[in-house]
């Protein structure tokens, strides 16, 4: 007695696909996908460019700080000074030859806040290329996991573009054989031929293919795949159960939407120094000098002065009103730059969980329908044997079960990575492969919080797509097999 598929049975039979691909994850060695993720993570030059991009952040921030201290200059010079004095009878020239030697010290003491503003907008960008940095470095991790996973599969389908090969090429000798023998008809001999020319063509794309993502893997990882691959790693390990939390945590983890935050609060702060402008300047200055006929005087043999010096700046051509508005536009700017980032990582979250939940779901059908063609084309093998199935019939069994094998395996391939893609959109995959952090700042943003700039425009909002139902499916083909209009 045959069971009938429905929504109960699918959903049990995929709850223990989940089941069997969790089991596998906890018995599957997953140590050459974990050393692509790590060595792609070390050596990549992605990564590498945000890290240094991070530490020349952090320079920035000490220079910018360099504001607060004195500037503290040295001057030294020899030299002849000749003068000519008019207006007297009769006219003067004097020259005489000087030496000194001075120190001047310039202590900022007001600019408006605009060192302090410009030191917080440095920092917030130097927080926003650690985000990019960790947001890179996982990312990095998925290209590389990706990478693997295709080399898998490509692996997988040379592998059934091989059998399949064999099989049509044991189907060609058979009918060749007869046909030598008188027993065979010509056109099945051309039948046979043309079909084994397809199954070659198609061993062909598949081991370009798989040479193509092997270039690929050694682009991301650095190195060529290993020559052995354990079976697939499905990373399935922490998914929640269900779309909303999946996207919760992407939003609540996602680096990228950090680092856009920090990008609006260095815009926020590059806005409020522009302001500065709009107040004096003010300075204290210590100069001293010493030597021979010092600045020109005959015989001073030193000098000193201390001053307070201000300096506002009171029109400018209307340049900095246009500075201010500038930058406010710049941040109104970054504040949408932020809320399209949380769209597109709502959006990847979304998409891979959804991918976990379709595809385990396929599977089930797709190994049902791998198995039901496997036995169709055993029965007609052993029919055409005896003559009551036509070579054509064998032919195209044969390539039903390469194509549903195909299917399969691509399916599979495609699940395993969209378990990678879901961990990535949480920003846990590098946790999942247990890949060592390579920057040096792990306690840089230990405490960082989005606060009240968390994006606006982008609620937590999951997109719902019901199951089909399959009993008004069912009645449908029934009332066709009835002669009776289909119900819609």
């Amino acid at each position: 007695m045959s069971m009938q598929l429905t929504p109960k049975v699918i959903c049990a039979a995929a709850a223990l696909l989940c089941a069997a691909i969790g089991a596998s994850h906890a018995q599957t060695s997953a140590d050459p996908l974990r050393a692509a993720a790590q060595k792609a993570v070390q050596t990549n030059p992605e990564v590498t460019a945000r890290f240094n991009a991070y530490r020349a952040a952090g320079d920035a921030v000490n220079v910018s700080r360099g504001g607060f201290l004195p500037r503290v200059d040295l001057t030294a010079l020899a030299g002849r000074d000749s003068d000519r004095i008019t207006g007297r009878l009769p006219d003067e020239s004097q020259s005489l030859s000087r030496g000194q030697i001075g120190l001047s010290l310039t202590q900022l003491l007001w600019d408006g806040l605009g060192t302090r503003r410009d030191v917080d907008r440095l920092t917030h960008e130097r927080l926003a290329r650690y985000f990019e940095l960790m947001e890179s470095s996982e990312q990095t991790a998925l290209e590389a996991a990706r990478a693997h996973y295709d080399v898998q599969r490509f692996r997988r389908l040379v592998q059934l573009a091989e059998d399949n090969y064999v099989q049509h090429r044991y189907a060609f000798s058979q009918i060749q054989s007869r046909v030598k023998a008188g027993v065979g008809r010509g056109v099945d001999l051309e039948q046979a031929n043309a079909r084994l020319a397809l199954a070659e063509s198609n061993l062909s794309t598949e081991q370009a293919n798989l040479h193509d993502v092997t270039v690929r893997y050694q682009r991301i990882v650095g190195e060529l795949p290993p020559a052995q691959l354990p079976p697939l790693a499905f990373l399935s390990a922490g998914v929640p159960a269900s779309a909303g939390d999946v996207v919760s945590l992407s939003l609540r983890n996602s680096a990228a939407i950090s680092a856009s935050i920090e990008g609006l609060r260095a815009a926020r702060e590059a806005a409020s120094g522009r302001e500065s402008v709009y107040q004096p300047r003010v300075e204290a200055r210590l100069a001293g000098a010493g030597g021979r006929n010092v600045d020109g005087i005959e015989d001073q043999k030193r000098n000193a002065s201390a001053h307070l010096v201000l300096n506002w700046n009171l029109y400018n051509g209307g340049s900095d009103n246009a500075r201010v508005q500038q930058q406010k536009n710049l941040l109104n700017q970054a504040a949408d730059l932020r809320d399209r980032v949380c769209r597109d990582t709502r959006q990847v979250a979304s998409i891979a969980y959804n991918d976990t939940r379709k595809l385990t779901e396929q599977l089930v059908y797709l190994d049902r329908n791998t198995q039901a063609i496997e036995k169709a084309r055993d029965a007609y093998r052993q029919q055409f044997d005896i003559g009551q199935r036509s070579l054509l019939d064998l032919l195209n069994a044969e390539n039903e079960v390469y194509t549903a094998r195909r299917a399969y395996a691509n399916a599979e391939h495609d699940l395993a990575l969209a378990f990678a893609r879901a961990q990535a959109a949480m920003n846990r995959l590098g946790t999942t492969l247990g890949i060592a952090r390579t920057d040096q700042a792990a306690d840089e943003a230990a405490n960082w919080s989005a606060g009240d700039d968390a994006p606006a425009r982008c609620p937590v909002a999951v997109a719902e797509v019901g199951p089909t139902d399959r009993a008004a499916l069912d009645a449908r083909a029934d009332a066709m097999t009835r002669g009776a209009p289909a119900p819609r």
